[in-house]
Formats: C-alpha cells, sequence, structure tokens
C-alpha cells in the first residue's frame, strides 16, 4: 500500500498545483460553439487565459463576469445576468460554462439561482445551454476541476433516456484532463479501427490541436463535441471512461442512460494498452487489426533496446494523480524505479502508485524527496525547469503548463507508439547526461598525450602529472 504523505506546511514554495477553474474552464473549450465564463475577478481570468495561450499557442475563447470591488463586497448577481445576456446577444454560442472562483465562493453566490433569474428574464435565449459549476480555485486542482466541469455537463446536456445500443457502432469516450490533444486522437483513430465512432467528451483533439481556419478570428471554440452528439450519449453501446478522475461522471452518465461502461485509470505503457485494445475487439466483436499488432511488437522491441538506460533507472514524478498513474505504470514496465512523487491533490488512484510514498505538496518536496533518493531524471511540467537545474538531472516535460517547447501540448502520451517514443526520449536523455570516465595516465607516463588523446586540465590529472 502506497503512504500518501499529507501536506504540513503552511505555504506552498515552487507551486505545483493549477486551480480547479482553470480544469473547469478547460473542458469547456473541448466542446463545439462554446465559450467558458469565469464568474470572479478581470485578473482570475486574465492570469488562465495567459496559462492557456502559453501551452497551447493559440487564441483562448474565455470571458470574465468582471467583479470588481463594489460587486465583491455588495452583490455580483448582476455582473453574471448581464455577462450571461451578453454572450447570447453577440456570440449566440451553443453552450457557455460558468465556473466560480475563489472570489465568488467566498462571497457566497448561488449560480444555479442566477441563471434560474437569466431564464426567467431573457427567455429568448433559451436555446443557448448554460453549465453551471462551483470550482473554487483554493480546493481541488485543473484535474479536479475538469472532472467536475465534466460532470456538470453530463448533468445538464444529457437527457434521462433508455435508449442503450440503438447507435450500435457508437461508443462514448470520457477522457480525462491528462490526455493531450494527441491522445484524443489516438483514441479515435483506434476506436475507428475497429469501425466504432466514438464521442469523445470533452474533445480537445478537435479544438486545441492547433489548426489554421479561413476566419480571422472566432469568439468561440473552433471545434470540439456537438451538443448534439453529448443529448444521443445514451444511445451508444458502452462508456470508455479513462482516467479515474471522471469516477463520479461516469456514475452519472450511467445513471442517466443505462450505458455501460468500462473504466481505465490510464493508457499508458503495454498492459494497459492490451486492457483497451481487448475491450474494443470484445465491443466491435471484430479481430485486432495487423497495424496495431505490428505497432505492439514495435513497443515490444523498443523496450529491449532501451533497457539497459531504462532499468533500474531512479525517477521523480511530479503532476496531477491520472498522470501520476500512466507514467508510473510505462516507467515500472521497463524496469525504472519510482523514488519520489508529488501530487497537487488526494486522489484514489495515488494508492494505487508502484510507489512507496506520494508527497501532497509542491516542487520543492519533489526536489528535497529527489535529491535525498538520488534521482536520475525528473519528470514534470515546465515549472520543474529550475529544480532539474538545480539537481543536475535531465527533466523529461509533461503535463500542464508546457511553454518552453513547441509541440507540447499535442504530445500522444497513450498508446504503443506513443509508449514507444517516451521510452527512446527517457532513454536518450540518460545517454545524454552520461559521461565518459577519463583516460587513466601511469605515474610513470611523463610524455605528452598519446595519438587521438585529448589532454586532460591540470586540475583533473593525476597529481604526479601536474608540472609546476
Amino acid at each position: 500500500m502506497t503512504e500518501i504523505l499529507k501536506r504540513k506546511k503552511p505555504l506552498s514554495v515552487n507551486p505545483l498545483k493549477a486551480s480547479s477553474t482553470l480544469g473547469a474552464s478547460l473542458a469547456f473549450l473541448g466542446l463545439r460553439r462554446a465559450i467558458p465564463m469565469m464568474h470572479g475577478s478581470q485578473g482570475c481570468t486574465a492570469f488562465g487565459k495567459v496559462f492557456f495561450v502559453r501551452h497551447f499557442r493559440e487564441p483562448i475563447p474565455l470571458q470574465t463576469t468582471a467583479m470588481d470591488h463594489v460587486a465583491t463586497v455588495m452583490s455580483s448577481d448582476e455582473n453574471v445576468i448581464e455577462g450571461l445576456r451578453t454572450l447570447c446577444d453577440k456570440n449566440h454560442p451553443d453552450v457557455i460554462g460558468l465556473p466560480t472562483t475563489g472570489l465568488s465562493e467566498t462571497q457566497g453566490t448561488d449560480i444555479q439561482r442566477l441563471i434560474r433569474e437569466f431564464r426567467a428574464h431573457y427567455p429568448q435565449f433559451e436555446q443557448t445551454a448554460i453549465v453551471p459549476v462551483n470550482t473554487p480555485d483554493f480546493s481541488g486542482s485543473l484535474e479536479s476541476g475538469f472532472a467536475q466541469a465534466v460532470d456538470a455537463i453530463i448533468e445538464t446536456l444529457v437527457p434521462v433516456s433508455s435508449h442503450v445500443g440503438r447507435r450500435r457502432r457508437q461508443v462514448n469516450v470520457l477522457a480525462s484532463a491528462a490526455l493531450t490533444p494527441g491522445d484524443i486522437e489516438v483514441i479515435r483513430d483506434w476506436c475507428e479501427d475497429f469501425g466504432l465512432r466514438a464521442v469523445m467528451l470533452p474533445d480537445l483533439g478537435d479544438s486545441l490541436d492547433g489548426h489554421l481556419i479561413e476566419a480571422e478570428h472566432t469568439p468561440l471554440t473552433l471545434g470540439g463535441t456537438q451538443r448534439e452528439e453529448i443529448a444521443a450519449m445514451g444511445e451508444s453501446i458502452a462508456t470508455l471512461v479513462i482516467g479515474a478522475s471522471l469516477n463520479n461522471a461516469a456514475n452519472t452518465l450511467r445513471s442517466r442512460t443505462g450505458v455501460p461502461d468500462f473504466r481505465f485509470d490510464h493508457l499508458m505503457g503495454l498492459d494497459a494498452c492490451d486492457q483497451f485494445i481487448q475491450t474494443l475487439a470484445g465491443l466491435a466483436d471484430a479481430a485486432v487489426p495487423a497495424k496495431i499488432e505490428r505497432q505492439r511488437a514495435q513497443l515490444q522491441d523498443a523496450m529491449v533496446d532501451a533497457h539497459f538506460m531504462t532499468g533500474f533507472l531512479r525517477v521523480a514524478l511530479a503532476g496531477e494523480p491520472d498522470l501520476l498513474a500512466g507514467m508510473g505504470a510505462l516507467l515500472t514496465g521497463c524496469g525504472a524505479e519510482i523514488v519520489a512523487a508529488v501530487s497537487p491533490i488526494m486522489a484514489d488512484v495515488l494508492n494505487r502508485l508502484p510507489v512507496a510514498q506520494v508527497h501532497i505538496g509542491d516542487l520543492q518536496d519533489l526536489e528535497e524527496t529527489a535529491c535525498s533518493h538520488a534521482a536520475q531524471l525528473l519528470i514534470g511540467s515546465s515549472h520543474a525547469v529550475q529544480s532539474a537545474e538545480r539537481l543536475e538531472i535531465p527533466l523529461l516535460r509533461a503535463g500542464f503548463p508546457l511553454y518552453d517547447r513547441l509541440g507540447g501540448f499535442a504530445r500522444p502520451w497513450v498508446g504503443y507508439r506513443a509508449a514507444r517514443q517516451a521510452l527512446f526520449d527517457i532513454a536518450n536523455l540518460v545517454l545524454e547526461q552520461h559521461h565518459d570516465t577519463p583516460a587513466y595516465r601511469s605515474v610513470f607516463w611523463s610524455g605528452g598525450p598519446r595519438e587521438h588523446e585529448v589532454p586532460l586540465p591540470a586540475s583533473q590529472a593525476h597529481p604526479g602529472l601536474v608540472r609546476h
């Protein structure tokens, strides 16, 4: 059993956590013709938008109710109602996501009541769906806020039904915050290889994959899951849940529709991919395509090639619980040892990590634990760059945010091919860190360097060779 070490410090040093409001907004960005509107101050929204723009390197549609000092003390009800009216009147979105922030939660705002008041005042906007979700940024993290938003989307947009299997080749896929747009594309391709049509919720692989359009600007999301597809999720033959953080959302979908589900903590590494592929084969009643069999064989070959570098490699991990679960399985599957793991929040999946201890804390906790256990590789977001430099070990960038490398948001981690590339990247980082042992020089040798031999600096040479 993994030991969970809870936070004891009164503050965060080099924080690891991103807010739950940010996570909820990210989930809404995976819906088509949608826009999140944070209920809070302009600074809260601007700060989140900077994170998204630096990570995805795309324009991000994000609005705010713009609470000022007067609204904070007196009442912010008018901010919400007028904000919803303005968005509906000017942009005509299909869906508006309404996550709260720490400021509005501290004030005690009842967003459910405000939506009812908005509907009563402006019945002409009934075609626009509004999805409220309580995500105070002083509680939870990006992953938990994302999961709460997915749960709220299902509660609001999926009707209660009993039409399971009406669409015989359709499957639902609930995708956690740990999945990148590249991961979404891999999962969709796998489903299509078996002749299945996947309804992804949310579909960041369609909205934030990084593609150009003819229009110079759009105030709404460019792609994502259509509202009509979400409403028809009750007609699918099964739901595939990727990420333990979405278990509550999966429970909600199953209770409303009766669609059976299959749950996976992650899809990283050989065993998890095998389990997922066998599930798809069973749902489609079809054999595994030769293409996928070949990709599996390529991963096995990569595990053999990289085992000299990955075997007994001491690794330190920092990230959200779902990402830690996937990375832990991938690393231990190739012989590595996780000597330090830090998560910003507590989650049940942490108890299943292949590591002795997990810290609920920040990057300072990771750095101290990695140093005490002589870690050789660090895996984390771009915020971990300085920690890796101080530890003098390489960093494999994963998670959110990734702002100092191009294409990090689009990189896939799930599937056989992605696991193969991850192993190669890890092995190459280890090789780059390796330094050859200087050539031995006998104390009896007094001549100059032999042919093709570079002389050592005097400070590194044997004391008997230092000339005075």
